[in-house]
């Protein structure tokens, strides 16, 4: 069948400046399906939020899949699954239904499919009950189920244990999700599939991608098991690997701090089988808000499986940061290329003696939200003797934020004039002496509820 599922996920969805988050990279393989006979169910949900495009792309998809599947077992579309192999379709809404039993009949099997029609509820118990139904536990083919669903489960009973009940018995369970409606349970997809779980899950929020994902799967799984496996992660610019933990099957090394190398030699080559490995990354800036953590993701192995891994992104909250003061406007001038010299009146130009300029940035921790706050700095300088001579003091108002919760604002850019004739460092005239300054910060909330009881006097 070759590679039946890949998967890339992290174990945390944000992060602060600076933080650290795992990798995990997934994959599974199975056996070529011409010489492992399997018995594949497709079951698909037709409940009332599967009207409309997303019942139609699912069809398009199912019935590319049964295609594939005939073509792969014996090398032609030729209206029969060969080699063993069958597939049955299982619909459900309120209840379920065995549109087919396990045939052989590509005609068949699309017009179950074409005949489907939505609305109702989403049973998931049932469906699993009644695809579990159609194996023969005699039979020696290998047994796959195709879980297809759009919703949460409203109707029935406890999916779960139907689930539970069909792996313990060796069936294989893939699960599909649609969240396009808002309505999936990512983690119920992840209960039923089989481990690891991750490798055996996909989900689109887009009911057009539909069809290429089921052709992917339907690819992979007439495919057979995949040998001299290497993947190459890069991560992007904004991270850093931080360290690897071994694999659960093949070696993994970092090739640099950006990229890190996974290989296996052979995985599903007699049986189906699934592979993990989790690697460190920390976040080393500038770069904040939603991130992209692939720069890429690249798969090769001898049989030549098509492999594509999701694009996972982080949110890195690096805090508000706002800008006290700009820089001052630049004042534009031309000098002509033949031109030695260039006389040009810049006007008013508010520095009129040497001095330095001190650049202060602070940050006000856990801000609460729209609130604005007072800040106040005092800037004093120390001469020799440890005694202070004030040099300014600014006060700013500080715009409040809106973000979920209280956090840390930068307030950045704070800018004092510091003349050199004001040098009390001992050594006058030269304009590299080392001069000590203290600053000083004050801060209190503008924005408060407070409302001061006023009392009348009674007359």
């Amino acid at each position: 069948m070759g590679v039946t599922n890949s998967n890339k996920e992290l174990n945390v969805t944000e992060i602060n400046c600076g933080g650290s988050f795992k990798i995990k990279l997934s994959l599974t393989a199975e056996p070529d399906i011409t010489s492992n006979p399997t018995d594949i169910v497709l079951i698909l949900d037709r409940s009332g939020s599967m009207a409309g495009s997303p019942l139609a792309n699912l069809k398009n998809g199912a019935k590319a899949f049964i295609d594939i599947i005939d073509e792969a077992t014996d090398s032609s579309q030729n209206g029969q699954i060969g080699f063993g192999s069958r597939i049955g379709v299982v619909s459900f809404a309120d209840t379920a239904t065995q549109d087919t039993q396990l045939i052989t009949s590509v005609a068949d099997l699309k017009a179950a499919v074409d005949a489907l029609s939505s609305g109702g509820s989403t049973n998931h118990a049932d469906a699993f009950t009644k695809a579990l139904d159609l194996f023969d536990p005699a039979s020696t083919n290998a047994k796959v189920m195709v879980m297809f669903t759009d919703g949460v489960t409203t109707a029935g009973g406890n999916p779960n244990t139907v689930a539970t009940l069909a792996k313990s018995q060796g069936v294989i369970i893939y699960s599909i999700g649609l969240s396009g409606n808002g309505g999936i349970d990512e983690q119920a997809l992840r209960d039923w599939a089989s481990d690891p779980d991750s490798a055996y899950v996909a989900i689109t929020p887009d009911d057009e991608e539909l069809e290429e994902l089921f052709e992917d799967l339907a690819r992979n799984i007439a495919k057979p098991g995949a040998t001299n496996i290497v993947i190459t992660d890069t991560v992007a610019p904004c991270f850093r690997i931080t360290s690897l933990s071994s694999p659960t099957k093949g070696t993994a090394s970092m090739v640099d701090t950006n990229k890190v190398e996974w290989k296996i030699d052979e995985l599903g080559v007699t049986q189906s089988e699934g592979a993990t490995f989790e690697f460190t990354v920390e976040h080393i800036g500038p770069c904040s808000g939603t991130v992209e953590v692939n720069e890429s993701v690249t798969y090769q192995d001898t049989e030549g499986n098509t492999v594509t891994f999701p694009s996972p992104t982080v949110e890195v909250d690096c805090g508000t940061s706002v800008c006290a003061e700009g820089c001052p406007e630049p004042v534009e001038l031309t000098v002509d290329g033949c031109s030695d010299t260039v006389e040009f009146d810049a006007g008013d130009i508010s520095m009129s003696s040497l001095g330095r300029i001190v650049q202060l940035d602070v940050t006000l921790q856990n801000v609460c939200p729209n609130k604005r706050v007072a800040l106040a700095v005092l800037l004093s300088e120390v001469d020799l003797c440890g005694c202070e001579h004030k040099r300014g003091m600014k006060t700013l108002t500080v715009p409040a934020h809106t973000r979920q919760g209280c956090q840390d604002v930068t307030v950045r850019c704070i800018k004092f004039v510091l003349p050199e004739d004001l040098d009390i460092s001992g050594s006058a005239g030269s304009l590299c002496n080392t001069r000590s300054f203290r600053a000083r910060f004050i801060a209190n909330y503008i924005d408060s509820d407070f409302d001061c009881c006023c009392c009348d006097s009674e007359a």
